[in-house]
């Protein structure tokens, strides 16, 4: 018995050729990843390299974007963060991907009274502000886990958190989209034949709505990278000797007005990644789904 997906995905590929900003957008977040894999490689000097004769240092040949308060390399210190940033961000969607898929395709595929109740408790947690949600995780873990090294903890926490609360819209739409596929005359044609609920669920409705699941993936890596920065960035997230773009940015906000070039490299890294995600985003939404145009 064979399903639409393969068909699908072909006309998706060639829809999204013609959508230049979405392929270049693409590129650039491969290029990203690729400094992120490659960082210790790629920068100059190490993130904690620390020179207190080049202390608050503007650019220079010696230092392309600077340093900081501590003789560190800007550059070095934002490869680092890409590094940080893009880990947190792809992890924790990757673990919310795992839990969105399972959660809301079990309660769209069973229907009624659980999908009922498990849709009850999405809209229960979904109902509280997703960034109180995270500081609570965040300061609930740090009070619980009170052996753990400091600078690893917060890292924990902010993954924990990130995770916990990032698979919400996924299973939303999940649920929606085997809600619908489930309703297809190869699905009750796999029925007449004997198919079991699960194998068919996960071997032919699942594979057919993998377009949609990409979509809101590739706007949940960003989320998760921009909560990521905003709780580094109030001090509730990764910490020196970490270096995230949210770190980077809350040590340049206290020397915004004397040396604005600290705040102005990891808000421009982040701002080029999040317009690059969204950027492609939308072009495989439009590639997936053309009558969203």
């Amino acid at each position: 018995m064979s399903t639409p997906s393969k068909s699908l995905w072909f006309d998706a590929y060639k829809r999204l050729k013609k959508n230049r900003a979405a392929l270049y957008s693409g590129v650039f977040i491969l290029l990203l990843c690729g400094v992120a894999i490659f960082a210790r490689v790629l920068s100059p000097y190490s993130f904690d390299d620390q020179n207190m004769d080049q202390i608050l240092t503007t650019p220079s040949l010696a230092h392309w974007l600077g340093t900081d308060d501590l003789g560190r390399d800007l550059l070095s210190r934002l490869i680092y963060g890409a590094q940080m940033s893009m880990s947190v961000g792809i992890f924790t969607a990757i673990f919310s991907l795992a839990m969105g898929v399972v959660y809301g395709a079990l309660a769209g595929w069973v229907g009624g009274r659980i999908d009922a109740v498990m849709m009850r408790f999405v809209d229960i947690l979904d109902s509280i502000p997703t960034l109180v949600l995270l500081i609570l995780v965040k300061i609930l873990f740090d009070s619980v886990n009170v052996f753990m090294h400091p600078e690893l903890r917060a890292l924990v926490g902010v993954l924990m958190a990130l995770s916990i609360f990032g698979w919400i819209m996924l299973a939303r739409v999940v649920r929606g989209q085997v809600m619908q596929v489930k309703q297809l005359l190869y699905v009750e044609a796999a029925h007449a034949l004997g198919a079991k609920n699960l194998p068919m669920l996960f071997k032919h409705v699942l594979p057919n709505i993998m377009g949609p699941i990409v979509v809101v993936l590739t706007f949940q890596i960003p989320s998760n990278i921009m909560f990521e920065s905003f709780l580094s960035f109030i001090g509730l997230g990764l910490q020196p000797p970490y270096s995230s773009w949210g770190v980077l940015a809350n040590a340049g906000w206290k020397t915004i007005k004397t040396y604005p070039h600290l705040i102005i490299a990891p808000g421009l890294a982040l701002f080029l990644t999040m317009l690059a995600f969204n950027l492609l985003g939308d072009g495989l939404r439009d590639a997936v789904d053309p009558k969203s145009k």
